[in-house]
């Protein structure tokens, strides 16, 4: 079975690519051995956002008691999956459907490459002209013994009831939202971070006053600590690390993988289709494509050229597309991507961090403050707020952007729209922003 296009994934990159790609009357079929929809739609940032809907609700009455608002609520945690799950659960036959419409040919089951340009699922072997690797991404794998006793993400967000102990394996986003989630749904939550601080893609001042916010809610964050193995005894596990020279040991009803992802492709035979890696990333040109293999292309997550987010796969999606179709002209841009950590409050950043302005050689001024006192923050009586910005001398133009405090993630999206065009301070100074808000801020952080 021959097709112009065949993409292994199922999620926000194959989507795009799929329908672009068909729209311009080419044949194309996608794979995957998941249920259809990826990981941001099933198992990643929309489930988790639902979840995190409800720790909101617990992190406001916190805030508001004593100042206007009582009475007690708490997360009811199977209503609370229940309800993601009115989201999630219809989800791969909408998407499964929406292909079908579109006339792709759709398979289930695991992808392996026995060529150049062609690949075998479930005893069918397909043919394409080009192939998209657009299969995600999983965690790491860490090493240690009793390695097969953590949940990862997916996991988490299919427990049917909350644990009373969980300990993370790691500190970064997952660590950091899923811990703000279970500490306010009533769990004690312990981090275990090898590094130094949690967060490491964020600035270090603005995840240092986070912390505050870590532990107002019991969040236990023991960093520089480093899991060496996990013990199982029944239904109780015993996680087993070194902190500073000594042996530590913590006890938990779940251990979460929180410790990092990398492209999924170790089961896809690569070797069989001559398609180059390093480190276990793909070998890509500018273009996303195969530097071995020219008919290969690959995106978000899978090719990890860009930061590992939602909004990256379909850019980069949108970019193999148009060299499937226009030529082999179109290069990814990843300037003015804002991320966000979904903490309470949340913690975002976009563009460089002050490290990278000093390494790039420009002429920049840094503002630096942490804003308790400001509206936006006293009016939920929040006291974490507060930004780090970088403007450069000469043109004005926002290098960077880091903020951490309420509605940091919708606000961050100003600062990338005007990283992403050139806009200068003065341009966001001059703007009329809608008062009180969040964005009405931005003229006195610069």
């Amino acid at each position: 079975m021959t097709h112009d296009l065949v993409i292994i994934g199922t999620g926000t990159a194959a989507m795009v690519a799929a329908m672009r790609v068909r729209d311009a009357g080419r044949t194309v079929a996608v794979i995957d051995e998941k249920p259809f929809g990826g990981t941001c739609a099933l198992r990643g940032c929309d489930p988790k956002k639902m979840l995190v809907a409800g720790a909101e609700v617990i992190d406001a009455e916190r805030r508001m008691s004593g100042n206007g608002a009582e009475g007690e609520v708490r997360i009811d945690w199977p209503d609370l999956i229940r309800f993601k799950r009115t989201f999630t659960d219809p989800v791969p036959e909408k998407h499964e459907r929406r292909y079908q419409e579109k006339g792709i040919d759709t398979f289930h089951g695991a992808a392996q490459f026995t060529g150049p340009n062609t690949i075998e699922v479930d005893a069918t072997e397909l043919s394409g002209r080009h192939v998209l690797i657009a299969s995600g991404a999983q965690p790491m794998q860490l090493g240690i013994p009793g390695e097969e006793h953590l949940i990862d993400n997916e996991g988490f967000l299919a427990m049917e009831s909350l644990p009373r102990r969980i300990v993370l394996v790691g500190g970064g986003y997952i660590a950091a939202e899923f811990s703000h989630i279970a500490a306010r749904a009533g769990a004690e939550v312990t981090i275990l971070q090898r590094g130094p601080r949690l967060l490491t893609h964020f600035e270090p001042d603005l995840v240092g006053w986070l912390m505050d916010a870590f532990e107002a809610v019991g969040i236990d964050v023991q960093t520089s600590t480093a899991v060496t193995a996990i013990e199982r005894d029944g239904e109780v596990f015993t996680v087993r690390a070194k902190a500073r020279g000594k042996e530590v040991t913590f006890p938990a009803d779940v251990v979460v993988h929180a410790a990092g992802r990398v492209p999924a492709l170790e089961r896809l035979n690569l070797r069989a289709a001559n398609i180059a890696t390093e480190q276990g990333r793909l070998r890509l040109n500018e273009h996303l494509q195969s530097v071995s293999n020219p008919s290969v292309y690959a995106a978000g997550d899978a090719a990890q050229l860009g930061p590992p987010l939602t909004p990256v796969s379909s850019h980069d999606a949108k970019v193999v597309a148009a060299n499937l179709l226009h030529g082999k002209r179109h290069k990814p841009d990843y300037r003015g991507v804002p991320s966000v950590a979904f903490t309470l409050p949340p913690i975002a950043a976009v563009g460089m961090g002050e490290q990278q302005a000093k390494e790039s050689g420009l002429r920049y001024r840094v503002k630096l403050a942490r804003t308790s006192d400001w509206f936006t923050a006293r009016r939920v009586a929040e006291p974490v707020y507060g930004y780090k910005t970088l403007v450069e001398e000469e043109t004005g133009r926002i290098l960077g952007a880091h903020l951490v405090g309420p509605h940091v993630d919708e606000t961050i999206n100003i600062f990338g729209l005007a990283i992403r065009h050139d806009l200068t301070a003065d341009d966001l100074k001059s703007t009329m922003f809608a008062y009180p808000t969040g964005a009405s801020d931005i003229g006195y952080m610069l």
